[in-house]
């Protein structure tokens, strides 16, 4: 398979790219992440610049991009500015269901063709008392997540159920990235 370029410095999109054996570079998109709308138009919307800034710096190979986003009925919540914005996230967030989508967006830099996605599971918090929200954000894991925590870390510990794609929710669905490279006629 030929080296894609991955529109993220996430240590995470790149561990899940090593995992499905995928040869990659890093090359970090330069796009502002302003939100608004629908939630799958949102990370598909993202991804999708993030993709297409990244394929015009480079000029050349096909560009992977994602972007993956909390949504508590029906607002993003982004990455926390401070603790504060994450403690007021994780409480509201507190013992209530919530939805993660990631948009990913393949793109040929030398075509202009393009495969897009939504990958999306429901995330079920369980009941958190105030203790236990400055204790994990004290942790600074909270702070360069979308939400204000991480599945795969702590944040994990704050989950009581989850329904759909759990690799959505770590930002890069396994499935969707495998579908899209077929689609791409990439193996």
């Amino acid at each position: 398979m030929e080296e894609i370029l991955l529109a993220s410095a996430s240590p995470r999109r790149a561990e899940l790219l090593r995992r499905m054996g995928v040869p990659f570079s890093v090359r970090p998109a330069q796009v502002e992440e302003e939100v608004s709308g629908e939630p799958e138009a949102c990370v598909r919307a993202l991804a999708r610049r993030k993709a297409e800034d990244v394929a015009a710096r480079a000029g050349r190979g096909r560009v992977l991009a994602a972007d993956t986003l909390v949504f508590l009925d029906g607002k993003a919540l982004g990455k926390p500015r401070d603790g504060q914005e994450a403690a007021q996230m994780l409480a509201a967030l507190s013992g209530r269901a919530h939805e993660v989508l990631t948009g990913m967006c393949l793109l040929d830099a030398e075509t202009g063709a393009r495969w897009e996605r939504c990958d999306r599971a429901v995330i079920h918090f369980g009941d958190l008392t105030k203790e236990e929200i400055e204790e994990y954000v004290a942790t600074g894991e909270p702070m360069d997540k979308a939400g204000a925590y991480g599945i795969q870390g702590l944040g994990g510990a704050l989950v009581r159920r989850i329904e759909g794609d759990y690799y959505a929710t770590v930002g890069l669905s396994l499935y969707g990235l495998r579908a899209l490279l077929r689609e791409a006629g990439l193996r």
